[in-house]
């Protein structure tokens, strides 16, 4: 088994969780240490990964180190309301060469996939999506990316996978098992026009900064159709995350990156989290370290808060809404439970007529209503057909 190739949680982390109240996350927490080893994961839903490999970084050589400051406050924390049960599972080694750590990564993740076991991770450099994606392969089913980044990263097919092109690495490799990307969170400065145009020939979904952080909640029904999340520290402002060598004066706020990671918890669909790039070197009074715990934290707390709703219930249940765009019907349907909305797009597959549903928001009904046909839904339709 490829977790018993697990590193213990650091010594620091473990002692300092001593000192903690007993309604303490870290009290709540199965800890993999260096005394009882590896926690038995019998009912585990959540487990953390410290993933210190970054030999892949682009200038921002030495993230991953000191993962035992993020689990100190992470540890100190107080839990909510929460049933799902967690444990951290420690570190993953880093190989002789940054190909045998991208195996032993897509080993780890995979085997807890397999598990039911949702892993978030804490990286490590960005690059490490790849190896988080590959370990899909086990599960053999289409997957969806979200990337939080004011860089899309699809680079150029250099021979050496890093931060900067693994997007480039998973669109390219087979098997491809990738149905869709999407941006949050890209700054155009940062981006050639090359870029921008290819993300739409591929009818990718990129959503600029500005936009998202006008209002923060349409960023829910990107991250609902998630499987991977996964968050570069880059596209947090350098005043809140100065904890990365690539750290920019713009970029979402603490407290909208947390509200993001909630957003990521709460969907059913999405199954691993990660956040990479931190750099303990460039950490001012630990602020960073503090804020990927709080990030952290809200993930869970969007876990525990997961409702059972479409495609885990009968859309049936659902109020229907029916719109005619020119000459396309499309149906909305809207949740009793969370009045959140989903839109069905038909499509043909081996000569069959199939559908499905995406989620979209109330503004994609009204869109609709005014006869244009929402964005989501045109890339999503000439995916599919």
């Amino acid at each position: 088994m490829s977790l018993e190739l697990l590193l213990p949680v650091e010594e620091m982390a473990v002692a300092h969780t001593a000192l903690q109240s007993d309604l303490s996350l870290g009290k709540k927490i199965k800890l993999h240490t260096k005394k009882d080893g590896i926690p038995d994961l019998e009912g585990i839903q959540l487990a953390i990964v410290g993933i210190p490999e970054s030999r892949g970084a682009v200038d921002n050589i030495g993230a991953g180190k000191g993962l035992d400051v993020i689990r100190k406050y992470l540890y100190q924390m107080f839990p909510g309301n929460w049933h799902a049960s967690i444990a951290d599972l420690g570190n993953i080694p880093a190989g002789n060469e940054t190909g045998d750590s991208y195996f032993l990564i897509q080993e780890v993740l995979g085997e807890l996939l397999e598990q039911k076991i949702t892993p978030i991770i804490i990286g490590g450099s960005q690059d490490i999506t790849y190896a988080n994606y590959r370990a899909y392969d086990r599960i053999g089913k289409p997957v969806n990316i979200v990337s939080v980044d004011n860089r899309f990263d699809i680079g150029e097919m250099d021979p050496l996978l890093n931060s900067r092109n693994y997007l480039h690495y998973i669109v390219m490799d087979k098997p491809n098992n990738l149905f869709n990307y999407s941006n949050i969170g890209f700054q155009t400065f940062f981006n050639s026009q090359e870029e921008i145009d290819l993300m739409d020939k591929l009818h990718f979904e990129a959503y600029r900064l500005g936009g998202v952080t006008n209002d923060i909640t349409t960023v829910e029904p990107i991250l609902r159709d998630a499987d991977i999340v996964s968050l570069d520290l880059g596209a947090v402002r350098m005043s809140d995350a100065p904890a990365n060598n690539n750290a920019v004066p713009n970029g979402f706020y603490g407290d909208q990156i947390c509200a993001i990671a909630r957003y990521a918890g709460i969907s059913r669909k999405l199954s691993s989290f990660g956040i990479y790039e931190y750099n303990s070197k460039f950490d001012q009074r630990q602020h960073t370290a503090h804020l990927i715990a709080q990030t952290i934290w809200y993930f869970i707390e969007g876990f525990n808060l997961r409702i059972d709703e479409y495609p885990f219930s009968s859309k049936e249940n659902y109020k229907k809404y029916i719109v005619l765009v020119d000459d396309q019907t499309i149906n909305f349907y809207k949740s009793d439970k969370s009045e959140r909305w989903w839109m069905e797009i038909d499509f043909v597959h081996n000569n069959l007529e199939k559908s499905t549903l995406i989620p979209c928001t109330y503004q994609d009904y009204l869109t609709a209503n005014n006869q244009i046909l929402p964005e989501r839904w045109l890339k999503t339709f000439r995916k599919l057909n």
